[in-house]
């Protein structure tokens, strides 16, 4: 996949252990910025962005508002926050109203940075228990983007990946093996 500057991924129920697995294999000079938002509850202070960073030995932190995208970085979002990416690439936190009954949601992320990015985003939906990301989705391939959902069969939550499956056709439908694999070879297929 050429051409990609930014990667979305969006989880929800069983998806710290996809993350796990998708970001794991990553090269250690992989520069592609890699936004996340994973759904977690809005009441309490997050460890997942310390949890990543110590499981995957990269670069990974919870997004802060105004922050300018900087390669090689893993961002999350925040708990009880909206994550969207301006058109200057910097990331912006909003407390709207939930999507899905979710704050942050997949889908804001995903359009904004759609916007952002254009033909030059690549999208990642992956396990959950609601339809979250599946509009989000479908947005990023009509701007051009590409798009990866994971297999229902492999999810431990088939339903936001069949939710997606059913607004559109991704470029790719993998398990979290082929997802990880995918993103390791991204900057060198480049070449």
């Amino acid at each position: 996949m050429k051409g990609i500057r930014a990667v979305v991924i969006g989880a929800s129920a069983g998806g710290v252990q996809a993350l796990f697995q998708v970001l794991g294999g990553l090269p250690p000079a992989f520069a592609t910025p890699v936004l996340c938002v994973l759904h977690l509850p809005d009441d309490r202070h997050s460890h997942l962005a310390d949890v990543l960073q110590r499981r995957l030995h990269r670069p990974v932190h919870e997004a802060r508002d105004k922050e300018v995208i900087a390669p090689g970085q893993i961002y999350v979002a925040t708990p009880g926050y909206h994550l969207s990416v301006e058109q200057d690439l910097s990331l912006s936190l909003s407390q709207e109203e939930p999507v899905h009954f979710s704050r942050p949601a997949i889908d804001f992320l995903f359009i904004s940075a759609a916007d952002a990015y254009g033909a030059g985003l690549l999208g990642v939906l992956l396990t959950g228990a609601n339809e979250d990301g599946a509009k989000g989705l479908a947005y990023i391939k009509n701007s051009g983007g590409r798009t990866v959902v994971q297999d229902p069969r492999d999810a431990q939550v088939a339903l936001m990946p069949e939710a997606a499956l059913a607004l559109h056709q991704p470029d790719l439908i993998l398990s979290l093996s082929g997802i990880g694999q995918l993103l390791a070879n991204l900057e060198s297929s480049a070449c």
